[in-house]
């Protein structure tokens, strides 16, 4: 059974490249092995969106450790669905550059040019993530 996860959470200390750039290094190692495909969005510096998705249990432990994970604060379930096909196959983990994004496609989904995921409901955090691949946005970890 695939499963797709949206969840938003804010880092509990700042976000530096370095430590993006680590999270996204052993998702794109350890995804392939468990089936997990997705994105992953940092906003602001200090606010992540991550798109989670493979088998149920894959996803929900990977998501039960985030839960638990003292790194982050503020974890909120942005939506949940049990899926016929992956709409981020293609990505082991996947880098949302926002601030390489025009600025034109964040206002189609928020009331301003600076996106706050607590702010829009998952199926349109989730259309924002998809448009972003499709306009080549997303980029690394395929």
């Amino acid at each position: 059974m695939l499963v797709r996860l949206v969840y938003a959470s804010r880092s509990a200390s700042p976000v530096t490249d370095e430590v993006i750039d680590s999270i996204l290094s052993q998702s794109r190692k350890n995804n392939p092995e468990h089936g997990i495909t997705g994105v992953l969005c940092v906003c602001h510096g200090d606010v992540f969106i991550q798109v989670l998705e493979g088998g149920r249990g894959e996803v929900n432990r990977i998501y039960s450790k985030v839960l638990r994970d003292d790194r982050h604060s503020d974890v909120t379930l942005l939506d949940y669905a049990e899926i016929n096909q992956r709409r981020f196959g293609g990505w082991r983990m996947g880098r949302v550059h926002l601030d390489k994004v025009n600025a034109g496609i964040i206002l189609k989904y928020s009331e301003t040019t600076r996106l706050d995921p607590f702010m829009i409901s998952g199926s349109v955090a989730l259309t924002l993530l998809e448009e972003l691949v499709s306009s080549a946005s997303i980029v690394g970890g395929s």
